[in-house]
């Protein structure tokens, strides 16, 4: 009898060894899974329904560069930028736009002067490109907006500003209105408040809703401004079509950005 006791004794012993060691190499998986969960409540759950929508934030982290062309009166221009280090390159008919990572440049192939401001406009076209993934960048704050009613239908809002400091002009605003039942993007409103540095109260406002599916994300084929009266949009103005959209997941090398001898650093 005493002789069986022991050998259960042991048995028991060894299960309860089991366990444990199970428990332990349990407890890595449920941390990591808890992480994993942490880092998707980063974001409001509205917005998170709108990444995935649009095909799925890690997909789009995925991606190392991006290239698209836009057809403007002054001809084709062509940007190219690393998705991560925001390089960026837009070669125009007349000028080229650069960012090395550290200055902006701009480089002229004729005597035209170039009547924009390369340090506002390296990013901004890639930026409304982008949307909503731009949205997911560190230093951003959201809260609910109020929504927009626009021919009788009512789109919820995310509002998003940014901590000082971050980006050029950290007192912009964005706020980004979806469609409540697909969550996709339909709108976006956006103050400018390049140099002055002071918050804007006038909005403008951009109509998405013409998709196209590169890679497995949705980015928009046009952009239709509006003229907006009240802070409110009331009518089209003009349409922006993207064409030739590539994305990879292998960036642009570093020499793509590299500023020729014959640019200047934009001031």
């Amino acid at each position: 009898m005493k002789h069986l006791l022991y050998i259960l004794g042991i048995a028991l012993f060894f299960i309860s060894c089991k366990n444990e060691t199970k428990k332990t190499e349990d407890k890595p998986k449920m941390e990591t899974e808890a992480i994993s969960e942490l880092a998707k409540t980063n974001y409001p759950e509205a917005l998170s329904k709108v990444f995935e929508a649009h095909g799925g934030i890690d997909n789009w982290n995925r991606m190392e560069a991006l290239e698209f062309a836009l057809t403007k009166p002054t001809g084709k221009e062509v940007t190219k930028v690393n998705l991560k280090s925001r390089e960026s390159l837009i070669t125009m008919q007349n000028h080229t736009i650069g960012f090395d990572g550290s200055n902006v440049w701009l480089d002229s192939k004729a005597e035209e002067e170039y009547k924009g401001n390369p340090n506002f406009y390296y990013n901004l076209m890639f930026y409304f490109h982008t949307m909503p993934f731009v949205l997911a960048d560190n230093g951003i704050n959201y809260e609910t907006a109020k929504p927009l009613i626009f021919d009788g239908i009512e789109y919820p809002g995310i509002k998003i500003s940014y901590n000082d400091g971050v980006g050029s002009s950290s007192k912009d605003e964005y706020i980004l209105y979806y469609n409540a039942e697909t969550f996709k993007m339909e709108w976006l409103a956006y103050t400018v408040t390049y140099k002055t540095q002071a918050k804007s109260e006038k909005w403008s406002f951009i109509k998405y809703g013409n998709w196209h599916t590169i890679e497995g994300v949705l980015l928009p084929e046009t952009l239709t401004w509006y003229i907006v009266e009240d802070n409110v949009p009331v009518k089209k103005r003009n349409d922006l079509q993207f064409t030739d959209v590539k994305l990879s997941s292998k960036a642009f090398s570093a020499e793509t950005f590299k500023k020729p001898e014959s640019a200047t650093v934009a001031q």
